[in-house]
């Protein structure tokens, strides 16, 4: 039904264009599996069957169901225009022009400022890349595989040889996952299928695993982080609970899968050491195969291949594998601390619907600015801007941060930037302060 109890025409029924009037109460119903609508720029698409064509997945889009997308879709698509081709037979008509721009009680002038904010970064060029910087990344990656393969070739295989050939791939391997990241979000090319090729070479061939895999989880975080039920990120499979819901959800059901209470000790043992070697392994490999994802499955192929070659013949197949599990354990633990310091001491909670710019604050916090923090981290240390700006190259990150912080200042809303080590300490901290929760509501409720 249109405004006033007008029914949308036949158009608006089967998906295509139409001219109907919609409140946000009427779009809002539209939220469920197989019946989905949202907004962008007050128009109105249906996407029920979009979502299952739609390139970053199914599960991104279909977060925003029954939503204004406007911030989110200008987020993820540095070719808005060329999206706007496919959005077009989508449209179903257009929010009434009594109805407000935002849905939920969003703050109107919250919303206006930071899209203007956003288009004076793109006026000052902060949304290109310098290729010199991301040639100088690669470069660097290849030369560090370079030395530890040449390292091995010189000096044998000993015990000291082996450590520094290990620390020397994981630099490498943790390194590579930082540029990936850069290509999966677009920020390197004008031109997308560039940086899809890179981002398929970068993490299929330097690092063994899937680009698609990462895309439909990677974006997932981005559209809704720390949300419970549509942040893969903070679905911790029972074995963590987070933020201050959830356990307090689970205390009170009595559910007690781990002893929570102990989980800021135990995730030193299953936290850091096994996210990359196991859990993501396994998840990547499932996923190419229960997709059907052959191109992935072949770059994947490509780097176990050249890494058994090179390895091989100095450490024979169980030492090449013992390597391998080595490095992929060190580097496991520089990806969790580096990814978990801005989210896991930060809100955490189910869906909310604030506002673009509330909900990544809420969610990410930022990492004081060095030379080591922006090598460490690749840049994340700048989460908040990187969360704000997904495709935003991140060696800008620290030109747009002051513009930022200036912006949530005027609104009130906090940015929060902490040392590289009260960051470490604060993951622990909030596991702690979560468990407690836990075991509180367990005991008493």
């Amino acid at each position: 039904m249109g405004r006033g109890g007008q029914k949308t025409d036949s158009a608006s029924e089967s998906g295509g264009r139409g001219s109907s009037i919609f409140t946000w109460e009427e779009v809002q119903k539209h939220s469920r599996r197989g019946d989905q609508w949202l907004v962008i720029n007050r128009k109105v698409y249906n996407i029920s069957d979009w979502v299952k064509r739609h390139p970053g997945g199914i599960r991104v889009i279909s977060h925003y169901a029954g939503e204004d997308a406007t911030d989110a879709f200008v987020a993820f698509h540095p070719d808005p225009q060329f999206a706007q081709k496919y959005l077009k037979a989508l449209q179903i008509g257009e929010l009434a022009v009594t109805e407000p721009s935002q849905d939920r009680q969003k703050k109107e002038q919250l919303v206006r400022d930071f899209r203007c904010l956003r288009e004076e970064l793109e006026r000052r060029g902060l949304f290109r890349a310098d290729p010199l910087f991301f040639s100088l990344c690669l470069g660097r990656i290849l030369l560090l595989e370079a030395l530890a393969l040449l390292l091995v070739w010189a000096y044998g295989t000993g015990w000291t040889t082996t450590i520094i050939c290990a620390v020397l791939l994981t630099t490498s391997r943790s390194q590579a996952g930082w540029l990936q990241h850069d290509f999966g979000h677009l920020s390197v090319f004008k031109k997308s299928k560039w940086n899809h090729l890179l981002h398929k070479f970068v993490i299929g061939h330097l690092k063994g695993a899937s680009a698609n895999w990462w895309n439909h989880r990677h974006f997932q975080h981005h559209a809704k982080p720390n949300v419970f039920s549509k942040d893969p990120d903070v679905n911790m499979l029972h074995a963590f609970v987070l933020g201050q819901t959830q356990p307090v959800e689970y205390g009170t059901k009595k559910l007690k899968y781990m002893p929570y209470n102990h989980q800021h000790q135990y995730y030193f043992l299953i936290g850091p050491p096994l996210l990359i070697p196991v859990y993501f392994t396994i998840q990547i490999m499932h996923t190419m195969f229960s997709r059907r994802d052959w191109v992935d499955m072949a770059w994947s192929m490509t780097y176990y291949m050249r890494y058994f070659l090179c390895y091989v013949p100095f450490y024979g197949l169980f030492g090449s594998i013992m390597l391998c599990s080595f490095v992929r354990f060190l580097e496991s633990h520089w990806f969790v601390w580096v990814t978990q310091m801005n989210h896991i001491p930060m809100d955490i909670d189910h869906e909310k619907h604030d506002d673009w710019l509330t909900m990544q604050l809420k969610a990410t916090c930022n990492v004081e600015q060095s030379l080591f923090n922006d090598w460490f981290s690749g840049h994340l240390n700048f989460q908040i801007e990187h969360h704000l700006f997904p495709t935003m190259p991140r060696h800008n990150y620290c030109l747009a941060a002051p513009e930022v912080k200036a912006l949530c200042d005027k609104h009130g809303i906090p940015y929060e930037v902490k040392t590289l080590w009260r960051g470490l300490v604060d993951v622990v901290r909030s596991l702690k302060k979560s468990g407690d929760l836990w075991l509180d509501a367990y005991l008493h409720k």
